[in-house]
């Protein structure tokens, strides 16, 4: 079985505890408009010709985006990172893209790295079939899991999806106890306000959700990738947000009980 890889991340310290190795999957039903990882977006094996200057010549440079990996080939770059794992309490967090849009390579994956008592943590848009969630919740130590925005229409518009599967599968995890993390990427003029923040705390609350919440502000750090990588981009051009400018909402958060951080 293979799986479709655009990016390894050794040494990673914001996807969960300890010293990580993020593992990017390649897809992504989504098209929010601050992605920052556009190579993410098709589940395919993309090649393309960039032109570099060397001197007074241009020349044409292939450029690859996705890598595929045999389960017995990934975990071997997994094994490499063990000392590290073992030292740090960390472990194997497998992200994108979308990682549940390949389903069947996850799950495969999930199961290896628990035979080999690895720490595993799934970071997802929560947008896949319920029985997705199913099938590798008992192997998942951790879910970050994103929030974007509650209402629906607002949803498709930022996203071009709508949330009811995304809320139905958080409904889930809560009901079945998992270790989860929300992630609130927050972007100016999107979903920023007070009206829908207080909206998040209610829904959670509802939810018995009363854990841990991962502010995002948004950045820019991914805007020259469109052009590079040949996408459309649609993000309004817009200041990135300063850990200073989410402190409001951080209070918000803190004062309905919920522990919270800036930038994971």
């Amino acid at each position: 079985m293979n799986g479709i890889v655009f990016d390894i991340k050794r040494y990673a310290v914001h996807d969960g505890p300890g010293i990580r190795t993020t593992i990017f999957l390649k897809g992504c039903p989504l098209r929010c408009l601050w992605c920052h990882n556009p190579e993410s977006f098709s589940p395919l094996v993309e090649e393309f010709y960039q032109e570099k200057r060397l001197g007074d010549k241009v020349v044409q440079d292939k450029v690859q985006i996705g890598k595929k990996y045999s389960v017995t080939d990934l975990v071997k770059e997994i094994e490499k990172d063990q000392l590290f794992f073992d030292e740090s309490g960390g472990g194997v967090t497998f992200s994108g893209g979308e990682p549940l849009l390949q389903i069947d390579f996850l799950e495969t994956m999930l199961r290896e790295c628990k035979a080999m008592d690895f720490h595993t943590v799934v970071d997802t848009s929560g947008f896949a079939p319920k029985e997705n969630f199913e099938r590798i919740t008992k192997n998942v130590d951790l879910f970050l899991y994103d929030l974007k925005q509650l209402n629906n229409k607002e949803h498709k518009q930022l996203t071009g999806v709508s949330n009811q599967q995304i809320l139905d599968n958080l409904s889930y995890l809560i009901e079945q106890k998992k270790n989860l993390i929300i992630r609130f990427p927050m972007i100016t003029g999107f979903n920023d306000s007070k009206e829908h923040i207080m909206e998040m705390i209610k829904f959670l609350t509802d939810l018995t959700y009363q854990s841990e919440i991962h502010i995002l502000p948004y950045h820019r750090i991914g805007k020259d990738k469109y052009s590079r990588f040949e996408k459309e981009n649609r993000m309004p051009d817009i200041p990135s947000m300063k850990e200073e400018d989410t402190l409001w909402a951080k209070e918000l958060f803190e004062e309905a009980g919920f522990r919270v951080s800036i930038g994971g």
